[in-house]
């Protein structure tokens, strides 16, 4: 294994653990600044949002910074902010702060898969970018845990501190580890911008931005749609976070070889709507620690099952491009989240945090519906130009 690659991914494990952390800690947060649950889940909302905005606009505009440069600077202002965040006064300052991470985010990921696939032969490129991805995916699975107990034993504060003591390592890394890599050719912002004319890929990406709305719904306020399992112990919330990262990231590796053998729409349609109706018996399963788990489990693999058939189908439909359809595709993703921690907080006030799991599975279901008018489209105009 290339250090230099464990470098890459521990800074994207960090940007990972900061983006899904939160959902453990908001009740604290609520406790801390004196608000609704609803309003303290838009510190997810603010990062998401800025990290999804920014990311575009920053690989455009930075296109001839050297990469190790971008990625020292990124790293630099995501561990300053989220020490910003640990010491914020008040909530509207946290909330500043939240953008300002997703500004050092949206400067180190792109940025880190791009010289990832750089730093290899050709041959290796799809292990390296694996490996790099692999440092978001564990973080869903031992980050946001990890984070999630140190806030539960002593306070959210120190989860901040966690998080930027991971990002100063990989600062760290990057600095010590990485020579200077070649700078890729310059995308301009309209380029990147430009599949989305053609409509089947505005849809797939419709599809993205609309199943991870309703997926992180849910996760986003998990701590109050389970409280009854949780029982106010956060080494029960550890451990079901743990469960839904693990599940997830098994269902992701096992997604891959079946989008091979199947193709992406069985895929999509199987995934989602399993993923729908087990979201829509979450006030029922949420009420008991064992139903709760299995549902979790079930939830945690059906939901991070949609992003492979998603970019296998975006890389298909634009092989020549496909590293500006999969930016658009993860900056769905982030609008995804974004939309669902507003949605969960009205959710909350008008049907209560144990019924959003209904909200989720309805968004989940217009993803599906989405998902088949794109698979129309393709079929319609399957040598229409991109």
């Amino acid at each position: 294994m290339d250090r230099r690659l464990l470098v890459l991914a521990l800074g994207m494990f960090a940007i990972g653990t900061d983006g899904f952390v939160m959902a453990g800690v908001l009740p604290q947060i609520a406790r801390s600044f004196d608000i609704s649950i609803g309003a303290a889940g838009q510190v997810t909302t603010a990062y998401a949002l800025s990290f999804a905005l920014l990311a575009p606009t920053v690989a455009t505009i930075a296109g001839n910074v050297p990469r190790k440069t971008l990625m020292l600077l990124g790293m630099t202002i995501f561990v300053v902010a989220n020490l910003a965040t640990a010491a914020a006064p008040t909530f509207g300052f946290a909330i500043l702060m939240r953008v300002i991470t997703g500004l050092g985010a949206a400067m180190f990921a792109p940025t880190a898969s791009g010289a990832g696939a750089m730093l290899v032969p050709p041959h290796q490129r799809g292990f390296a970018l694996s490996v790099i991805i692999g440092g978001l995916t564990t973080a869903t699975a031992l980050g946001s845990p990890l984070g999630s107990i140190i806030g539960g034993l002593g306070d959210w504060r120190w989860t901040m501190i966690f998080i930027s003591a991971l990002g100063s390592v990989a600062f760290l890394g990057v600095l010590l580890l990485l020579s200077n890599i070649p700078t890729p050719p310059v995308v301009s912002f309209a380029k990147r911008l430009a599949p989305l004319a053609d409509s089947r890929i505005f849809l797939t990406l419709l599809t993205t931005l609309l199943s991870m709305s309703g997926f992180f719904t849910v996760y986003t306020y998990f701590s109050v749609v389970f409280d009854r399992a949780i029982g106010g112990s956060p080494l029960v919330l550890g451990a079901l976070l743990v469960v839904w990262g693990a599940s997830g990231t098994f269902g992701n590796l096992l997604t891959g070889r079946i989008v091979d053998r199947l193709g992406s729409r069985k895929v999509l349609l199987t995934v989602i709507t399993l993923a729908a109706l087990d979201m829509a018996f979450f006030s029922w399963t949420g009420a008991n620690l064992w139903t709760a788990t299995v549902s979790i489990m079930i939830y945690g693999v059906f939901a991070w099952s949609v992003q492979v058939p998603q970019q296998s189908r975006l890389v298909s439909l634009a092989p020549t491009l496909a590293p500006v359809v999969l930016g658009l595709n993860n900056a769905g993703t982030y609008l995804g989240v974004t939309t669902a921690g507003i949605v969960g907080a009205i959710g909350i006030q008008t049907v209560g945090a144990h019924n959003l799991g209904l909200i989720g599975a309805l968004l989940a279901l217009f993803a599906l519906a989405t998902s088949e008018f794109a698979t129309w489209r393709i079929t319609a105009a399957p040598l229409a130009s991109v």
